[in-house]
């Protein structure tokens, strides 16, 4: 048929149309956050439909001369970007590595990969969640209370808490010097912190025994608590070792009705000539405190810090590795969809050596040779118009012969 000289040229033109507007999408997304380059490659649609004849009619099919370039696209999914830094607080990039991406859902329960990570927050239904760029939630594994993270993935929440209480002390070890010479009593202040205060300070005191060598009573008071436990008797050997007794336990009730329980540590306690001292206090309480700031931190944990050191854990980021991570399905520059031909899906355990926080990952895009690129696209489709118009041409003068 005379008209299918024009299959190869249409074709082309058809396929380096839609090379050119690939070239435009990458470079449109020069400077997109996690954008992967796309490709656009070619294959001959020659022997494409071979001969199809039923036994039945004897009818074969007229498909079979059809040739000419068909076309799919490539993107580059395992390819890293450049790594630059942000220091924006939710901003998080995987370094180095191509076969890592973040998880994120939908409103209607989709998973989608990406390597864009400059997340942000947004408050729905009440609530705060981390999401990406495009609305979608980051999932993540959620903090337990022993330290650990759960096992399955949840959206991301950021728990609105302005204000942290303190930690009332519960343990605390002190290292000290009673003068063995010339005093009757010495007193040492510790900081003792409540459920309702921000610490108050309880005054061990060391009282002379009369009659007993190197013997001390010992008892605490504190403003605002009553403090039980005191009274014992506090033993030193000749070398100014503590004897008895190693540890103590101590309740403070406090005015307001609370109270919490101490497990006093003494035995660095020491009788030595000299003046008295503190040499070291160490104890498990806290002040209240208030929110600084949330973050993400270079272990992918998403957290709080508070002023008054403390940090509180959400979750930890789940990020995601598969089998064949190029034959993810693209839906966009940033966002990927898993299918069949991926393989299995498994779950980056220890984040540190890939995460960088405060960063981001930038587009895969060389703009040189997108624009090589765009000039021999260019000239192809030229090509390609060229030759429809010949064809055109001698077609034209075929049929004028023949009239």
């Amino acid at each position: 048929m005379a008209l299918s000289i024009f299959i190869p040229c249409v074709t082309g033109m058809e396929a380096q149309s839609h090379a050119m507007e690939q070239v435009s999408t990458n470079i449109a997304n020069m400077r997109t956050v996690g954008y992967k380059t796309n490709e656009t490659m070619f294959y001959t649609l020659l022997g494409s439909n071979p001969v199809v004849r039923s036994h039945n009619s004897g009818i074969a099919s007229s498909r079979a001369d059809i040739n000419g370039v068909g076309y799919y696209d490539r993107t580059y999914v395992t390819n890293p970007g450049l790594v630059s830094t942000t220091g924006q607080n939710f901003d998080v990039a995987i370094n180095g590595n191509g076969n890592a991406f973040f998880t994120l859902k939908d409103s209607a329960g989709d998973l989608y990969y990406s390597r864009a990570g400059d997340f942000r927050t947004i408050s729905q239904d009440g609530k705060t969640y981390l999401v990406s760029s495009g609305g979608l939630r980051v999932q993540g594994f959620p903090a337990l209370s022993n330290g650990e993270y759960g096992a399955a993935l949840e959206d991301i929440e950021i728990l609105d808490i302005g204000t942290i209480s303190s930690i009332p002390t519960k343990e605390m070890t002190v290292s000290a010097n009673v003068p063995a010479e010339g005093v009757e009593s010495s007193s040492y202040g510790l900081t003792v912190y409540g459920p309702n205060n921000d610490g108050r300070t309880m005054n061990m005191v060391f009282s002379k025994v009369e009659g007993k060598l190197n013997t001390w009573t010992v008892n605490f008071n504190i403003d605002g608590a009553a403090v039980e436990g005191g009274g014992f008797e506090a033993v030193f050997d000749t070398n100014g070792e503590l004897l008895s007794p190693k540890n103590v336990n101590l309740s403070v009730n406090w005015d307001d009705g609370s109270n919490n329980q101490i497990a006093l540590n003494i035995e660095n306690m020491t009788q030595f000539d000299g003046s008295s001292g503190l040499v070291n206090v160490k104890q498990n309480g806290m002040p209240s405190g208030t929110l600084i700031k949330n973050f993400i931190d270079g272990d992918g944990v998403v957290k709080a810090v508070y002023s008054n050191g403390r940090e509180i854990e959400y979750a930890k980021l789940g990020v995601t590795s598969f089998t064949a991570p190029d034959n993810l399905t693209p839906i966009n520059g940033t966002l990927f969809e898993a299918n069949a031909a991926c393989g299995d899906t498994s779950y980056v355990e220890e984040l540190k050596p890939i995460i960088s926080a405060g960063a981001l990952e930038q587009s895969t895009v060389n703009v040189e040779q997108e624009f090589g690129r765009m000039i021999q696209v260019q000239r192809a489709y030229t090509l390609n118009t060229s030759s429809f118009t010949a064809n055109n041409e001698m077609l034209q003068t075929v049929v004028n012969l023949k009239t």
